[in-house]
């Protein structure tokens, strides 16, 4: 059984990783990866780590890595076919059953018959047009029941310039017995390119066309490096641009048959947005009307064997391209263009359809902070309701989400083109995160002064917190952020010293920082629970982790709760603890729930590098400083990504 590529890539897309592995293995979350003993070889401290966000795993013992596939595999000592298969039912997508559907891509080319080579008086001028036509299919078998000639007779017939052929009323036309060979199947992605290049080059050829890619602000560089074109008005242009690939065109969608049996093309005096993979194979056309009588004013190519719009993003290959670090979802084609021309290369949009969870996870793979843009009117409202529902499962921790609610009458192109691009950047800039969203939101439906409001309003939260995933902070930060907002929690108040300041690393260090964290929001414990194994026992950081280790499944669900808990197991060190709560400024500093899990994961990272360099300086064997200098490497790697994403 031959697998095509693209379905591979489509099953490891929809595979997760941590889901799968931690089947076999018992993983623990640590900071943006999870970590266990490795299945592949003994041992006791865990040194095996697996990336969700990378969709990888990767022993620093054994130097086991890989993708799902590759672990099943290792694991069960199973062949690639037997995994594909289980992993294509648990994904619910259908492999090809033998090698002929494997061949989907594929598509009968037709004969199309030659043209008569009109009888020429130069001989030079006849070989050379011989040595131009179409090679013979190597593969047709040529019967050929007349008897051998030295020479060809239809050419020596047409070599006499004295031969008037039109005396025997001959057809000038007619090419006795000649027909083009039937050439080889056809590819939809080579088929799909040569239409691009076809609308490509009919562009120059319509005014009307350059006029409106000229009025929406565009130069001939980010025309040409969006490749857009043009379709003609002729209902059959592609036919006659391409008589021997019409089976294809169907297969695409870009010529339908009418009721009555006429065949006509999808795409008619219209400019086109080639639409490409992330791969970047041309694999679809959207189209806009040029006149605004015809409706619909866009058209995309329906979904084939290549197209799958409720997958694709719109702008994403071109985005990597050009190294794209921040993310925004807008609404259309020209939204993408108009921030690519203006300096912003990591605008994408969906294909004519609402966003869904596989637009977000795939934007979610390229930075974990993403920003979605809607309208200022009821219409966005109501989009933005309804892409909460479809991405608070998946926001792990760790992961950003931002609405960039556009000023009335704009959208991201009239924004970026009148206002200029450093007021967009600005207004992206303080785009409220999605604690704030919802707040906002909420608190515009009920009247948030009543306990009765109030009541409401956390009887809508709940139900939106339990879409959160289960494992992690975000949902207990979150209900911890609303009940601040709306006056709860005022039993209990940590002494702040309002003149310390913001950036209070510089006078406290990690460590403290840490656990003043840990203090305020007990269930940020997921992201310094790799450091147990990396600190000294007697630090104080440690023994507050050996306890939230024999503490941390008894946590109480509500927050204000959970920190009375801490406090009472951590009774010991109150006098510390007191001392490091007055003297840093962590309920400020930690306010929105973002903030709080941006700042742990930090700090986690920070005092990772600190004691593994510390454990560097004397390490008790050499296979014990290879594997410190393994994780050392592996770690910087990761700090350094998470600047740069920043």
């Amino acid at each position: 059984m031959a697998i095509p590529q693209h379905t591979i890539d489509q099953i490891l897309d929809r595979t997760d990783i941590v889901d799968l592995i931690g089947q076999r293995v018992k993983l623990k979350k640590s900071g943006r990866t999870y970590s266990g003993c490795c299945p592949f070889h003994q041992e006791k401290s865990p040194s095996f780590h697996v990336y969700r966000d990378k969709q990888y795993y990767h022993c620093f013992g054994c130097q086991a890595n890989g993708n799902a596939i590759r672990f099943l595999m290792d694991i069960d000592s199973r062949n690639f076919i037997d995994v594909m298969k289980d992993l294509a039912n648990q994904t619910g997508i259908e492999l090809p059953k033998d090698n002929i559907d494997s061949k989907k891509l594929s598509y009968k080319r037709e004969a199309v018959k030659a043209k008569a080579v009109a009888p020429s008086h130069n001989k030079k001028q006849a070989n050379s047009s011989s040595s131009t036509a179409p090679k013979p299919d190597t593969n047709t078998q040529v019967i050929d029941p007349a008897p051998a000639f030295d020479v060809d007779p239809f050419e020596a017939f047409q070599n006499f310039p004295e031969f008037d052929d039109s005396a025997f009323g001959f057809d000038p036309e007619f090419n006795p017995g000649i027909q083009a060979p039937i050439e080889q199947d056809g590819n939809l992605y080579d088929l799909l390119e040569n239409v691009a290049q076809y609308y490509e080059k009919q562009l120059p050829h319509s005014h009307v066309a350059q006029h409106y890619f000229r009025h929406r602000g565009l130069g001939a560089e980010t025309i040409k490096y969006w490749r857009l074109g043009y379709a003609p008005e002729d209902w059959q242009h592609l036919e006659k641009a391409f008589p021997q690939d019409i089976e294809g065109l169907k297969l695409l969608g870009l010529i339908r048959t009418s009721d009555s049996g006429r065949d006509f093309d999808l795409l008619r005096e219209r400019v086109i947005f080639p639409i490409r993979d992330a791969k970047g194979r041309v694999v679809g056309f959207g189209g806009r009307a040029l006149n605004d009588e015809i409706k619909p004013k866009y058209i995309n190519s329906p979904d084939s064997e290549v197209f799958h719009k409720n997958q694709l993003l719109y702008g994403l290959y071109e985005g990597r391209k050009l190294k794209a670090q921040n993310w925004l979802m807008v609404e259309g084609y020209m939204d993408v263009i108009a921030l690519q021309q203006a300096g912003i290369p990591g605008a994408v949009a969906t294909l004519g359809t609402a966003s869904n969870a596989d637009h977000l996870s795939t934007l979610f793979k390229q930075n974990n902070q993403i920003t979605i843009a809607f309208d200022g009117d009821a219409a966005g409202q109501k989009a933005a309701r309804r892409t909460l529902d479809i991405a608070l499962p998946l926001l792990n921790d760790g992961r950003e989400l931002k609405f960039f609610i556009m000023p009335k009458e704009h959208d991201p192109d009239s924004l970026v083109r009148k206002e200029g691009l450093e007021t967009f950047n600005r207004l992206w800039q303080q785009a409220p995160l999605l604690s704030d969203f919802i707040f906002a939101l909420l608190s515009q439906q009920y009247e948030v002064t009543t306990p009765e409001g109030k009541s409401q309003v956390m009887a809508e939260l709940n139900q939106l917190t339990d879409l959160l995933p289960k494992h992690g902070s975000y949902r207990y930060l979150i209900r911890q952020f609303f009940k601040e907002k709306l006056g709860f929690n005022k039993k209990w108040q940590p002494q702040v010293n309002l003149d310390a300041s913001l950036s209070f690393n510089i006078r406290t260090k990690d460590e403290d920082f840490a656990v003043a964290m840990l203090m305020h929001h007990p269930y940020l414990y997921i992201h310094f629970e790799v450091l147990r194994a990396l600190m000294p026992a007697d630090e104080l950081l440690a023994q507050i982790l050996a306890k939230f280790d024999s503490i941390y499944d008894d946590l109480p669900d509500d927050q204000e709760l959970a920190t009375y808990y801490v406090l009472g197991a951590c009774s010991a060190y109150h006098l510390e603890l007191s001392e490091i709560m007055q003297r840093t400024n962590i309920q400020v500093l930690t306010q929105a729930p973002e903030m709080a899990d941006k700042l742990a994961s930090e700090c986690s990272l920070s005092l990772q590098e600190k004691f593994l360099r510390q454990k560097l300086k004397k390490p008790s064997s050499l296979s014990e400083s290879r594997y410190l200098r393994q994780q050392l490497n592996e770690l910087t790697k990761k700090i350094g990504l998470k600047l740069i994403n920043e």
